[in-house]
């Protein structure tokens, strides 16, 4: 199948079982709220060496928040409400609540509830105090600027990770430029993609002829390693390969963040697009590409 003369591969991406909270934090203005979540969501790219993948899903506006005041949404994403909760503790701990005006509300109804604010709470050294709104416990931590409001507990529901595109392109320059176009088409609410703006340059497969590592640098893919590896997975005028990946709260915001991504990344300089898959041996969802393409026609 091809768009254009972009060739669709015929594959799928395999993604995986995760779970994820959503943190709200606001503050004064947009600034201190960006600044929070540029920390928050700092060494959040994989879980394979960061224990969980973040990323900014969303600003908000003074009215789609607790507060009244402007915000952001950020998903967080691990592999078990118990890893979450630890390091949610962790990040708005060390990078929240030490932020100049903020507050971190729980995004998420219903889910797993895990405590947060609750063990943060001790921070306040005693001079802490919870208040209720309706059914909603939420503390007041005392710090030097004023204080710091965050809900006792966090939501921790079913999600999907590991979604994912290979664009393979002829040169350099026209595939960081596809892959532009195509992270910026597939931030949509409910999913994040973790990677620097969301791309990836070094993207891996399980295991390595090294025992003490779990991933490795995916040989199938890189330009210079063609004659060299096992096998190459590259047709010949291919010379750069970018990936993109994607967490979301549902399989659907997957795999529609995919089919963006897939549209906007096809163009003139892009040979062809495809997937990182382990052969559907590990992921628990198989997204077929030309399913999604074919289901953007149809629509």
């Amino acid at each position: 199948m091809y768009i254009q003369s972009t060739e669709i591969i015929d594959t799928f991406a395999e993604a995986f079982k995760m779970c994820a909270a959503r943190m709200v934090i606001t503050a004064e203005n947009e600034k201190w709220a960006s600044a929070a979540g540029r920390s928050v969501t700092g060494f959040a790219t994989s879980v394979i060496g960061c224990k969980c993948e973040a990323g900014v899903e969303a600003r908000l506006a003074a009215d789609e928040t607790p507060d009244g005041r402007p915000g952001i949404s950020v998903l967080l994403f691990g592999f078990s409400p118990d890893g979450i909760g630890k390091r949610l503790v962790e990040r708005i701990g060390q990078c929240v609540m030490t932020c100049p005006t903020t507050a971190c509300f729980n995004g998420l109804d219903g889910g797993e509830m895990v405590v947060v604010g609750g063990k943060l709470r001790y921070f306040g050294d005693g001079y802490q105090a919870s208040k209720l709104v309706g059914d909603r416990r939420l503390w007041r931590i005392p710090v030097m600027e004023g204080e710091f409001l965050i809900d006792e507990s966090f939501g921790v529901q079913p999600a999907v990770g590991g979604g994912n595109i290979l664009i393979l392109g002829r040169d350099a320059r026209s595939t960081l430029e596809a892959a532009e176009a195509a992270a910026e088409a597939m931030r949509i609410p409910g999913v994040i993609l973790p990677f620097p703006d969301g791309i990836v340059r070094s993207g891996s497969k399980p295991g390595s002829k090294y025992k003490e590592l779990p991933a490795s640098t995916n040989d199938a893919y890189c330009p210079s390693l063609r004659g060299a590896a096992p096998k190459t997975a590259l047709p010949e005028d291919v010379r750069c390969v970018l990936e993109i990946v994607i967490d979301g709260l549902t399989e659907a915001a997957v795999r529609e963040s995919m089919r963006r991504g897939i549209r906007a990344a096809a163009r003139e300089g892009i040979v062809q697009i495809s997937a990182g898959n382990y052969g559907g041996n590990l992921g628990q969802f198989k997204i077929r590409l030309n399913e999604l393409v074919q289901g953007a026609a149809a629509a």
